[in-house]
């Protein structure tokens, strides 16, 4: 039997029993689509592109859009819904702070680009959103949720993920919450600006830090200057 025609007999006994996936399993070691490569920290980030909603109007964006700066690109369930709104509002209340530092926000879901356009129009004590200082993407075909590894198929929306992505369109953190709990702007914000630091300097930053803290540096020696300094014994 030719290696065509096994390939053909795997394909149909996985359809058969519904095996073919995004991810196949053990169960099944042929797919008719190439398996997703998972996004890792350190790694490249997926690329996308799509249609946003952004200041009452429709435009086209991808990731190359945000090349030399930081990106936090985030994913959230849906348009209209509870925790949503109030985690939109905070990034955008605190844009500027991000702004100063050379880093974008991007916010995505699955909604289309005419329901995130509907939700900025409604106002913020209705549940909606107003008139955000940073673009939200539509991911009407699930395409950038699945890449990101955060759509739970079963209803198609995604999960909270976040996603920092440096100048160089490398990942640095990945960060996943359930559906019930929001994030913290500021924990975001904190975590940008020590990624920055340790690129300029090649000190790397401890527990809890933040600006102006002291930092380590990563070898056996001189990292004893840093911990002598904080620890008593």
């Amino acid at each position: 039997m030719s290696f065509l025609s096994r390939a053909l007999r795997v394909a149909a006994n996985c359809a058969k029993n519904q095996w073919i996936t995004p991810y196949p399993g053990p169960s099944c070691a042929f797919s008719l689509s190439a398996p997703l490569q998972a996004v890792k920290v350190q790694g490249p980030a997926p690329d996308f592109k799509g249609t946003a909603a952004f200041k009452q109007e429709f435009k086209e964006i991808k990731l190359a859009d945000y090349k030399g700066k930081y990106l936090i690109f985030f994913f959230y369930p849906l348009d209209f819904t509870f925790v949503c709104p109030t985690e939109l509002i905070a990034f955008s209340d605190k844009y500027e702070e991000f702004q100063k530092i050379g880093a974008e926000l991007l916010a995505c879901s699955t909604d289309s680009h005419f329901c995130h356009l509907a939700w900025m129009n409604t106002a913020k004590k209705d549940g909606g959103v107003g008139e955000l200082k940073y673009p939200l993407l539509s991911d009407f075909t699930k395409t950038i949720s699945r890449e990101y590894d955060v759509l739970i198929e079963a209803s198609g929306i995604a999960l909270r993920g976040l996603f920092i992505i440096d100048g160089k369109g490398i990942v640095r953190s990945i960060m996943v919450n359930d559906l019930p709990v929001g994030r913290s702007v500021d924990e975001v914000l904190r975590l940008v600006k020590a990624f920055q630091f340790n690129d300029v300097h090649g000190e790397v930053c401890p527990a809890n830090w933040q600006p102006n803290d002291d930092t380590i540096k990563p070898t056996p020696k001189d990292s004893k200057e840093y911990f002598q300094k904080v620890n008593k014994k």
